[in-house]
């Protein structure tokens, strides 16, 4: 799978999830792969506030390979604490 390749066709991106995802300024899998799930997905929060973490696993699932599902079972909890890190190191003190 080339790294160049649009978002809409990378597993787990729909073509809702791939405008989303355009809409933030993300539109391959390169551009997904450098910034991280985790940045990717608070990006997209920031310009889509109806943003649900399924994005988050599918965005993972994206870069690893996996079904958003296998994501979803067995990163969540890994997941879950590098977003709550991300966003705590976002805010001003």
């Amino acid at each position: 799978m080339p790294d160049s390749m649009p978002l809409g066709s990378a597993q787990n991106i729909g073509p809702k999830s791939a405008e989303t995802l355009a809409h933030a300024g993300l539109t391959t899998l390169v551009q997904l792969q450098q910034m991280g799930a985790v940045a990717a997905y608070v990006k997209v929060k920031g310009t889509n506030a109806g943003t649900t973490l399924n994005l988050l696993w599918a965005l993972e699932g994206a870069i690893a390979g996996l079904p958003w599902q296998v994501v979803a079972n067995e990163h969540r909890t890994s997941l879950l604490l590098a977003l709550e890190d991300y966003e705590r190191r976002l805010k001003p003190r």
